[in-house]
């Protein structure tokens, strides 16, 4: 934590520096048609901000298309093993009907040698009363054995009808699936091709600017929550399974985001948590809506570190929580895993993977 502290505080992430945070960069050079103020750089920087936002809003419905892809994948990959699951199930019943038919077959033979003639008849046709009880209880064991084989062949063909039913539902599941996945996959590489597009055309040093801009706003959002009063009420320390999850989270920083990634070189936001709580010793689910939907929900005020912070209406972003107002989390691509300010976005809520329901 107080690593944590330090790395913040030279970023300007824990309040109270904001007219210190930049005083260290060089002051560009300004001519005439570009002097701070002059209308021309001001529509300079309006046009800068206005780039900006495209970017932030490109990578945003990246991210959510990510979780959409995410979903389909985990569902691709349970419906698969179903399926394998239900192929072992038709051809282990298959194998059982077809003994059950060689029986079947036998017992009709068996018949056939004997004349034809039913049981029951034989039995009244036979003069030697002690044989005629025998053959009662023969015929009756007989009987049973049809009776059975009969009713395992009517419920086996029942189990295959059923198997092969769900058979065919899960494949078409499973296709749908992969078309969502393809769908969300082709729809994410737009976005982010649209945007390293706008990025390309920016000269270096509006490069700089540009990322000077977006730690700009994230620092606003930032001492806005801050200053709202909220770690006052924030005080709670890490469970034994929160510090492991942190401890595994933090050892990442540094590493890229890619998209559907999750580990161990590369994350993206939800990958980090879910490998993290998974080092903690939870299971948690894949993507941060499903997060948002499962995991037990706390109140801002109880939070403790190891917590996962869910970012936006639609629970496209989560963090996890590190205390000092920090959470470490994976941003968006052409980022790195990273700590940052827990107020830095808007936060929908937190929840806790090893807390109760």
């Amino acid at each position: 934590m107080a690593c944590t502290a330090v790395v913040l505080c030279a970023t300007g992430l824990l309040g109270g520096t904001a007219g210190t945070a930049y005083a260290d960069d060089p002051a560009p050079a300004a001519g005439p048609t570009n002097a701070p103020g002059s209308p021309a750089a001001d529509a300079d920087a309006r046009h800068l901000d206005d780039v900006r936002k495209k970017i932030d809003a490109l990578y945003h419905k990246a991210e959510q298309a990510t979780d959409a892809y995410n979903a389909a994948e985990e569902q691709v990959e349970l419906q698969q093993k179903e399926i394998v699951k239900l192929a072992r199930s038709i051809d282990g019943t298959q194998r059982r009907l077809a003994a059950l038919k060689r029986q079947a077959g036998a017992l009709a033979s068996a018949q056939y040698r004997g004349g034809g003639l039913p049981v029951e008849a034989k039995l009244v046709l036979n003069a030697d009363p002690e044989a005629f009880l025998d053959n009662v209880t023969l015929a009756r064991k007989g009987q049973l054995a049809a009776k059975r084989v009969v009713s395992e062949l009517t419920n086996l063909k029942g189990d295959l009808e059923s198997y092969s039913h769900a058979a065919t539902d899960r494949w078409e599941r499973l296709e749908a699936n992969r078309k969502k996945k393809d769908g969300a996959r082709r729809d994410i590489e737009k976005k982010i091709d649209e945007a390293k597009r706008l990025e390309s055309r920016l000269a270096a040093k509006e490069m700089a600017r540009l990322l000077k801009l977006e730690d700009e706003q994230a620092f606003r959002q930032q001492q806005k929550w801050l200053d709202s009063g909220v770690l006052k009420d924030i005080g709670s320390k890490a469970s034994a399974l929160g510090k492991k999850a942190i401890s595994y989270a933090t050892a990442q920083i540094g590493k890229d985001y890619v998209w559907g990634a999750e580990g161990p070189d590369t994350f993206d936001c939800s990958g980090l948590t879910l490998r993290a709580w998974e080092h903690g010793g939870r299971t948690i689910p894949r993507t941060s809506q499903e997060q948002w939907r499962l995991l037990p929900h706390v109140d801002l005020k109880d939070m403790r570190p190891g917590d996962l912070i869910i970012y936006f209406s639609d629970a496209s972003h989560v963090g996890m929580y590190l205390g000092d107002g920090a959470i470490v989390h994976a941003p968006r691509p052409g980022r790195q895993v990273t700590i940052t300010g827990a107020g830095s976005m808007p936060i929908l809520g937190v929840v806790r993977p090893d807390g109760d329901r």
